[in-house]
């Protein structure tokens, strides 16, 4: 296979998944945490996030400006990548008492917990690197 064809659909790895234990509250029979799995998404499903995410604001002179939301984008790129346990499941939302995927993530963990899970969320999507090291990396090149 040339370097070239690793860009091919076919041979780009899809499998871009992780466990990580978010919380010692949530355990198994043997008395276990449970880790949550988390899945890489696509930038097109970024995109879609970010516009979600994003409200038209007025600026100085009545101009309109587009601001992202930054709690509101944080927690919905988590909930698209978390694949366990279910977040829109029902029967979940049922339990804490809320509706939405949204709320019940706010609602399941605490404040480090959630910080706990967008470190993973973030790693696993590429955003570990400081821009700053990417760009003096590739001044040294």
């Amino acid at each position: 296979m040339s370097n070239f064809s690793a860009f091919f659909v076919e041979n780009a790895s899809v499998d871009v998944t992780e466990e990580v234990v978010v919380s010692e509250r949530f355990k198994d029979d043997e008395g276990k945490p449970i880790p949550w799995k988390i899945q890489g998404i696509s930038e097109a499903e970024n995109k879609a996030i970010r516009k979600s995410s994003t409200k038209m604001v007025k600026a100085k002179g009545g101009v309109k400006l587009p601001e992202i939301d930054p709690d509101d984008y944080t927690t919905k790129l988590v909930i698209a990548t978390v694949v366990y346990p279910n977040l829109k499941d029902a029967e979940l939302q049922k339990n804490y008492g809320v509706m939405g995927a949204e709320n019940l993530l706010n609602k399941m963990l605490l404040a480090g917990e959630f910080a706990t899970l967008w470190d993973h969320v973030q790693t696993l999507n590429g955003y570990d690197r400081d821009i700053n090291e990417v760009m003096e990396e590739t001044k040294n090149d």
